[in-house]
C-alpha cells in the first residue's frame, strides 16, 4: 500500500463528534483508556481551554488510576500509574507548551516515554515536531461554544486505525 493510499485510508477512519461538557469530555477519555495498553502515544491538539486535560483525567481513570490528574505545564511531565487491574500501568502526561523549540527536547528523554512501558498523551505536540513518531493517535478538539467541543480522532498508523474502530463500536454502539 503506498503512503498516499495508506494516508487516505487512515483520514476515512477518522472519528468526528461533539462534547457537549467537561464531564461527556472526561467519559470520552474514560472509554478511550481503557482501550489503551503500553507503548499507546495520544497527542492532544487544541488551544488553551478546550478540554485536552479533562480528556486526560478520562483517560487515567479509563486505565484506573485514581490519582488526581492536573495540567503539566510548569513541571513538562506528570506521570500516573493505572490500577491494578492494569498492573500499575505507567501514564505519562506531557505538555510542551513550554517548549519554544524541537532543540529543547533532545536532552529530556520524550522518545523513552512514547516508546516505552506505558501510555503517552503529550499535549502541544506541534512543539515536538519532527521527534513525534509516524504512529499515534492524534485527538484534535475545537472550541464551538462555552461548552461543546468538536472533537476528531485521527489515527496514524494500523494500531490506531485498530483503536478508533474499535472506541467507535464501544462509544457509540454499546
Amino acid at each position: 500500500m503506498s503512503d498516499q493510499t495508506l494516508r487516505a485510508a487512515q483520514g476515512a477512519t477518522d472519528l468526528d463528534f461533539i462534547s457537549h461538557s467537561p464531564a461527556q469530555t472526561e467519559r470520552v477519555g474514560q472509554r478511550l483508556g481503557e482501550l489503551l495498553r503500553a507503548g499507546d502515544l495520544v497527542l492532544l491538539v487544541g488551544n488553551f481551554g478546550v478540554g485536552k486535560t479533562h480528556l486526560a483525567k478520562g483517560v487515567a481513570r479509563g486505565l484506573g488510576s485514581d490519582e488526581v490528574v492536573t495540567s503539566p505545564s510548569f513541571v513538562l511531565v506528570n506521570e500516573y500509574r493505572a490500577g491494578a487491574p492494569r498492573g500499575g500501568l505507567p501514564i505519562y502526561h506531557v505538555d510542551l507548551y513550554r517548549i519554544a523549540e524541537e532543540g529543547e527536547l533532545a536532552t529530556i528523554g520524550l522518545e523513552e516515554l512514547w516508546a516505552g512501558d506505558g501510555v503517552c498523551l503529550v499535549e502541544w505536540p506541534e512543539r515536538a515536531g519532527r521527534l513525534l513518531p509516524d504512529a499515534h493517535l492524534a485527538v484534535h478538539m475545537q472550541h464551538l461554544s462555552e461548552t461543546k467541543r468538536r472533537v476528531r480522532l485521527a489515527p496514524h498508523g494500523p494500531r490506531y486505525v485498530e483503536l478508533v474502530t474499535t472506541f467507535k463500536g464501544t462509544a457509540f454502539n454499546g
